[in-house]
């Protein structure tokens, strides 16, 4: 047995980050854990055997682990670790990684360069060392692609061909820009060149290997279920349960479409457009909004809010060509270890040369209701912000960096469901404040139907009941998705199994806890602590927080 600060536990969980962070490079930049900034993933056939390796190695070792002996954050850190071992056992035996997503491959590259230069972590020197031995690695990586390839989703090789061009872009316009060494300048001329003719190998030889394959299956859709958000739902209940949801919020935004003078729901959410800042007013908008949210949280005592502020800027230069071929974030999670004291929120940069009606129609999509609900409570505010700032100081080492964004996914998808539910619950907790109007509550209210198809189209896609063109469909009649974000959500969906579920039952599980302790604690409740409390675990599955949280609750109000 071993004691609650139990050291084996310690040392095993040592040894799953210096793996973790071994097989995910650049990961472990966003993460900031800077000992493999040099490098790049290792897919070769010994590189995936010695990772497989070390996963059977490390899941062995972790059965002597006597779970109930440990602390309530080591039993976490230990049963996430091994669903993440189990997980990451699957992606390397099975088509749907390296063997068949060419995107896999050109996103790490792409953004082994980027990472290294959103934040000022490091002087730029040491910076510039990094990136070029990154560089001098993509031909090798990109040939290892090459040999891995055997078959892949044409949607997927599209997704691959438009990374391409963005890292062609990057390295012809953005490197020059960032500055550096001869050396710096050669390594980014022969990664062009590797990018140049790995596009050309997708264009050609993979288009000709195009697969229709697409699914993950029915028991990895469970394994990701149950060993990465510790679900207790099963995907036929987590359908019928989206289904009921989406049919519930469908009927309520038929039936208010009228309140805003409108026929139809996609009629008064038009009508969102035309509340827009000036092009004046625009950049100055998110900040001023950020502001009012955290006075409203904070005089409403929803939580207690850090002092971790946020400072809206247009994208860098240097990575404007670039980012519109890329999964480019506006918001990405600031490092997990050696966070910054002000993160920079990168929004959409506002060409005010183009002509009038081209400003106009940016601000339409840069309007109110997309800089209050998308931009500052989801993601710079009281949501994603507020959420990591906890997580980074939580007693679970997992806790502290799962919902860390890196190339294309988070850092380890047990963070999902609390990130992801957190920002959207964060969302209905300012309307209940008073924070959104009568029309942002409504499009809130579509967001609902959004996450409920969401939910269905990842059971549905894995299970290989759904090809990519039902998903779309599917997106572009019960989500109002215009076509092209229709299709690129369902290729994204199709790519991670189990990860679009995470909006939907993430957040709908905090509100059942909330209800929960509410109904434990009685006049004891307090808003405040119960969201301090939750948030607190970090980025660890809702279901396992509500346990913990239930079971202390229970402990009190039995305790004499």
């Amino acid at each position: 047995m071993f004691d609650a600060s139990s050291p084996e536990a310690t040392r095993w969980l040592d040894r799953f980050f210096e793996h973790h962070y071994r097989a995910q490079p650049v990961a472990a930049t966003f993460v900031g854990e800077h000992r493999f900034d040099a490098s790049l993933p290792d897919y070769s056939e010994a590189g995936v055997e010695a990772a497989n390796a070390r996963i059977a190695t490390l899941l062995a070792e972790s059965s002597s682990l006597s779970l109930d002996a440990l602390s309530e954050d080591q039993r976490h850190d230990v049963r996430l670790a091994q669903g993440a071992l189990r997980i990451q056992r699957w992606e390397l035996s099975e088509r749907h990684f390296h063997r068949g997503n060419p995107s896999l491959y050109t996103g790490e590259a792409v953004f082994g360069l980027i990472s290294l230069f959103l934040t000022d972590y490091a002087p730029l020197e040491g910076r510039v060392d990094a990136a070029t031995a990154r560089l001098t690695a993509v031909p090798g990586f990109l040939a290892q692609a090459r040999r891995n390839l055997a078959a892949a989703p044409w949607a997927w090789t599209e997704r691959a061909i438009r990374e391409c061009r963005g890292a062609l872009a990057l390295l012809s316009e953005g490197v020059p820009m960032i500055g550096g060494p001869e050396t710096f300048s050669t390594a980014a001329s022969r990664a062009h060149e590797a990018f140049g003719e790995f596009q050309s190998f997708l264009e050609a030889d993979l288009r000709d290997r195009a697969s229709d394959n697409i699914a993950a299956g029915d028991e990895a859709l469970a394994l990701h279920l149950a060993e990465g958000h510790f679900l207790n739902e099963d995907a036929a209940e987590i359908e019928r349960y989206a289904r009921a949801e989406l049919a519930e919020a469908t009927a309520d935004l038929v039936e208010r479409a009228g309140e805003f003078g409108a026929a139809t729901p996609a009629e008064a959410l038009a009508v969102l457009k035309t509340l827009r800042p000036s092009a004046e007013e625009y950049v100055g908008r998110y900040g001023a909004v950020w502001e009012d949210a955290r006075r409203v949280a904070e005089e409403k005592a929803l939580l207690t809010w850090p002092d971790f502020p946020i400072r809206y800027v247009e994208r860098p230069t240097w990575v404007r060509a670039a980012a519109p071929h890329l999964y480019f974030l506006f918001y990405r999670s600031p490092a997990a270890l050696g966070r910054p004291a002000i993160h920079d929120y990168l929004i959409s940069p506002l060409d005010r040369t183009q002509p009038v009606e081209d400003v106009q129609r940016f601000l339409e999509a840069h309007n109110d209701s997309v800089i209050k609900l998308n931009h500052v409570v989801h993601h710079g505010g009281i949501g994603h912000h507020v959420q990591n700032y906890h997580a980074f100081r939580a007693g679970s080492r997992i806790g502290r960096m799962a919902a860390v964004d890196a190339a294309s996914r988070i850092a380890l998808l047990c963070g999902g469901t609390m990130a992801e539910g957190w920002a959207c619950y964060a969302t209905d907790l300012m309307n209940e404040a008073g924070f959104l109007t009568p029309l942002e509550r409504y499009a809130e209210r579509h967001g609902r139907a959004r996450m409920c198809a969401r939910a269905i189209v990842d059971v549905r896609i894995h299970q290989g009941r759904w090809t990519l063109e039902h998903a779309a469909r599917f997106y572009e009649e019960h989500a109002l998705m215009p076509p092209a974000a229709a299709h690129a959500e369902a290729v994204k969906n199709s790519m991670f199994p189990g990860a679009a579920v995470m909006y939907l039952m993430g957040r709908d599980a905090i509100h059942r806890l909330r209800s929960e302790m509410q109904a434990i604690e009685g006049r004891r409740f307090s808003l405040r602590n119960f969201h301090d409390t939750f948030l607190s675990y970090g980025s660890i599955p809702v279901s396992l927080i509500a346990a913990a949280m239930k079971r202390k609750a229970h402990e009190r109000r039995e305790a004499p």
